[in-house]
């Protein structure tokens, strides 16, 4: 088998440090803000850091009423006293839930196993490459702290595998729900099923979830299983290179270098704004920034403000921002198909019922899940099904739009499903507005402040918003992983991604891609495949150690044959068949981007590695 030698296998450093659990305390505490004492409800966590020779301690205070009104949305500096001593600590603005969160450094106001010197300097060291991080061998390399990083981290965990780290170039966790925070932002599937079926959320507010509370999901994730200590944040991997001859990979970083039995790319297809390349861009004189690095200290009032692009981030923004600009231009290539979002409010009642009776929860996720698995015939197969959901999409735009030159511009002429389906409530209503004007377009070039649509027609605006999507298919991060004889990612693929089982890649043994080729979805949620992927990581670690081997690689003809069949069924779907050219799409007009199947399928076929 290609990459599997018994001579191969070696023992590698440890870091004795993360044979610990972290420390924590949860219990009544005194939160004194400015002289002024709160009696509050705490759950802390904390861990030492040999890397900066800190304790670091962090977690949540329950929601109070009195904490809320004194101190508003604002950050601000306290003392935390528990039974068991007092500590200097930070606090951030509440999140969606009014919790507020809490972070100190050094001696923490609760038993812990380890604490630093007295004498140890209150602002932390930074490492660098003159400067690197102990322990610099690693079993598990993780890069990204988005849901795959994360998800990724709990089962290694789980697994018994402590010898981990997670490069995570920002400051925060979360991914492209950290990076994204437009007005809107919010998920198109369902809160209970775009969430860890191993770490449900009883406090989501809406049936579809918004980016705030989605962003705190993931910080609570992070904290319940004690992620923080593996965690290394600005942190960037700029290159990761197979070393044939010692069978493991080095990285090398923006602080420090590092070695690792194995690699798991977490880097989500969404973390990287694409930005098109429009003749007159550069000499703009406005504003000009991408919904995903959206710039909340401009002022949009009053503004002329032009959004390009109809996708789903661009259905979410338009509706915010029209009662406070003074005119909006839409310009859209391509009308999307836009069908009701059946979005709700959930109660007090409710919440309460899934904190306290979990099963209830998992039963309304399972409903969930086999509603939308009930789809995917229509989808993969039969996309002739698709035309009822057709019916009530028009009779949506009919209803809403009287305007029967706007109608005809907002009426796609592809089948429904072919391009990304989009939920919304309230774009149909803003684009009624008589401050705003669709351009059937594309943006053709900029000359100054005017803006010259493919059409030909021109016009003048102060902001530029880019809601154009994301490097999906030339995945960035592929430029920087080399594997055997040194070829990179990219070069390997040639604009033509492509994986065994979506994570696996022949050349480039022992490592993981979360989100690989052929595996975002089109019907359900991309967290059921993250974790379908993890079960396939885990067998295949597990593998390793239990043959006694340091890798294995991909056969050819086994990735070929995976493939093809890839290839097979994607023939029939909507997204072949549906006459349209979407993101999904290669430059070869291949689709290396969805699962052409059920969920439960990738499920099957992940569920262990199969060494044929």
């Amino acid at each position: 088998m290609p990459g599997l030698d018994d001579e191969d296998c070696h023992p590698h450093d440890r870091n004795p440090n993360d044979d610990h659990t972290d420390d924590s305390y949860q219990g009544s505490a005194t939160l004194t803000v400015a002289d002024h004492d709160f009696h509050v409800h705490v759950s802390l966590r904390g861990y030492f850091e040999p890397i900066d020779g800190r304790y670091h301690w962090y977690g949540r205070l329950d929601p109070d009423p009195a904490l809320i009104s004194a101190l508003g949305s604002g950050r601000t500096s306290a003392v935390l006293t528990t039974p068991h001593g007092s500590a200097p600590c930070d606090i951030s603005e509440p999140d969606p839930w009014n919790r507020y969160r809490v972070i100190g450094l050094s001696t923490p106001p609760f038993p812990a196993a380890t604490t630093p010197a007295p004498d140890t300097p209150s602002t932390p060291s930074m490492p660098s490459p003159s400067h690197p991080y102990p322990h610099p061998h690693l079993h598990i390399a993780i890069i990204g702290a988005g849901f795959g990083g994360l998800g990724t981290a709990i089962r290694l965990r789980q697994a018994g595998i402590k010898d981990f780290a997670i490069f995570e170039r920002a400051d925060a966790i979360g991914g492209t729900w950290r990076d994204n925070t437009y007005p809107g932002c919010a998920c198109d599937v369902p809160s209970h099923l775009y969430s860890f079926s191993f770490a449900a959320n009883p406090r989501w507010s809406h049936s579809f979830s918004r980016q705030p509370e989605i962003k705190a999901y993931l910080e609570d994730v992070t904290d319940r299983y004690a992620l923080r200590r593996h965690i290394r944040f600005n942190t960037e991997v700029t290159e990761a290179r197979w070393d044939d001859a010692a069978k493991h990979w080095r990285l090398s970083t923006s602080r420090g270098d590092f070695t690792a039995d194995a690699v798991v790319s977490a880097a989500s297809p969404l973390s990287e704004p694409l930005l098109p390349d429009i003749p007159g861009l550069a000499a703009f004189p406005g504003e000009v920034f991408h919904s995903a690095r959206w710039n909340h200290d401009h002022d949009l009032t009053g503004k002329r403000v032009a959004v390009i692009g109809t996708g789903a981030s661009a259905v979410q923004i338009v509706p915010e921002l029209l009662p406070a600009v003074g005119s909006l231009f839409l310009f859209q290539r391509t009308p999307a198909w836009v069908l009701p979002r059946p979005d709700r409010h959930l109660t007090a009642v409710e919440r309460r019922i899934y904190q306290h009776v979990p099963p209830v929860q998992r039963l309304t996720r399972l409903g969930i899940y086999l509603a939308h698995e009930s789809s995917v015939g229509a989808f993969v197969k039969h996309p002739w099904q698709l035309k009822v959901a057709q019916r009530l999409a028009l009779r949506t735009l009919k209803k809403t739009i009287h305007d029967e030159t706007l109608r005809a511009k907002l009426t796609p002429t592809y089948v429904m499903g072919c391009k990304r389906v989009l939920l919304s409530n309230d774009f149909y209503p803003a684009l009624n507005r008589p401050n705003t004007t669709v351009i059937a377009s594309g943006l053709a070039k900029i000359d100054g402040s005017t803006l010259i649509a493919q059409d030909g027609s021109a016009h003048e605006a102060d902001v530029l918003v880019f809601a154009t999507g994301f490097h999906a298919v030339d995945m960035p991060i592929a430029k920087r992983i080399h594997g055997v004889g040194g070829m990179n990612l990219a070069e390997h693929w040639a604009g033509n991604p492509h994986a065994l089982r979506g994570t696996t890649v022949g050349g480039f043994p022992n490592l993981f891609l979360i989100i690989g080729p052929n595996t975002v979805l089109g019907h359900s949620s991309m967290v059921h495949i993250i974790e379908s992927q993890l079960n396939y990581v885990i067998d295949y670690l597990r593998t390793l150690k239990r043959r006694g081997v340091a890798a294995l690689d991909v056969r050819a003809e086994a990735q070929d044959r995976w493939c093809a069949e890839v290839e097979r069924r994607m023939a029939s779907t909507v997204w072949a068949t549906g006459g349209c050219v979407s993101w999904y799409l290669n430059a070869a007009g291949r689709n290396p981007t969805l699962w052409p199947a059920s969920t439960l399928r990738f499920r099957r076929e992940t569920r262990r590695i199969d060494l044929d």
